[in-house]
């Protein structure tokens, strides 16, 4: 029984992660690919990179985080951690290498209608 117990909570626990986009977010990290972040957020996502903290549309969020990758060079990037804060709520953390320059990057998303989005993203050196 308890068995049972374990498996139906795990079960619980992992389906609100399946819709959030990790691996396309994977993939633009690495590729520094600013654009492809930016479209996986909401309309407004508050960005804290490295101490410098605002809350930005799309479009100045893109500029944003050019800025941090043209300044930062090759990148790298994985996660140490996900999981689920409520039924809407989700984050991960992943660290992000950048010239031999360790970053803890934390990424909370948003349950909408169809899928989730970036709510905010937080860059600082480890």
């Amino acid at each position: 029984m308890k068995f049972i117990y374990v498996f139906i909570t795990t079960i619980l626990m992992i389906l609100p992660l399946q819709g959030v986009p990790y691996a396309k977010l994977d993939a633009a990290f690495d590729q520094k690919n600013a654009e492809s972040i930016v479209a996986l957020a909401k309309e407004k996502v508050l960005l804290n990179i490295l101490g410098k903290e605002g809350v930005y549309s799309r479009s100045q969020a893109l500029l944003v985080l050019k800025d941090f990758f043209n300044n930062k060079g090759a990148s790298n990037f994985s996660y140490t951690f996900k999981s689920s804060e409520s039924e809407t709520d989700t984050f991960a953390i992943g660290n992000l290498s950048c010239n031999n320059v360790k970053h803890r990057v934390t990424i909370h998303f948003k349950a909408t209608e169809n899928d989730y989005k970036i709510e905010s993203i937080t860059i600082e050196k480890e």
